[in-house]
């Protein structure tokens, strides 16, 4: 019995085959973080731009004449939850807006564990704050 062995051929993409996977293991991980840690920064700069614009609202809400604080607060909350804001705390200041208040400032405390994926997963108590405030309206009596 004659047993006929074929001798396999190297080719030059045989010797770099490992090598490319090992590679690919290193690299593609920090690929992948470096991405996720792009997409969140740009999350928390909407965040960051919301907070301000909500802010800016509630307060633009309360400086009317007969305005409340109930309706800088609602006008806050809608800007926030337009883009998806949890647990975010709306502080208007006076409580009481009279007739002889002349500045009101609304505060937006953004809770990050709650509202970013990597902050969410690190378990910090970092808040995310911005303040807007304005002078009241005044009108001209007769």
């Amino acid at each position: 019995m004659n047993v006929q062995r074929q001798k396999q051929r190297k080719t030059a993409g045989d010797e770099r085959r490992g090598s490319v996977t090992v590679e690919t293991a290193i690299v593609l991980p920090i690929l992948f973080a470096i991405m996720f840690a792009s997409v969140d920064c740009a999350r928390l700069n909407m965040l960051r731009n919301s907070a301000q614009n909500a802010a800016y609202e509630g307060a633009r809400n309360a400086i009317v004449p007969g305005a409340t604080a109930t309706n800088a607060s609602a006008a806050a909350n809608k800007v926030l939850s337009a883009v998806g804001v949890k647990n975010a705390i709306v502080t208007v200041s006076p409580s009481v807006i009279t007739s002889e208040t002349d500045t009101v400032t609304v505060t937006i405390t953004v809770p990050l564990k709650d509202n970013s994926w990597m902050a969410s997963s690190a378990k910090t108590t970092k808040n995310m704050v911005r303040t807007c405030t304005m002078s009241i309206e005044k009108t001209r009596r007769s």
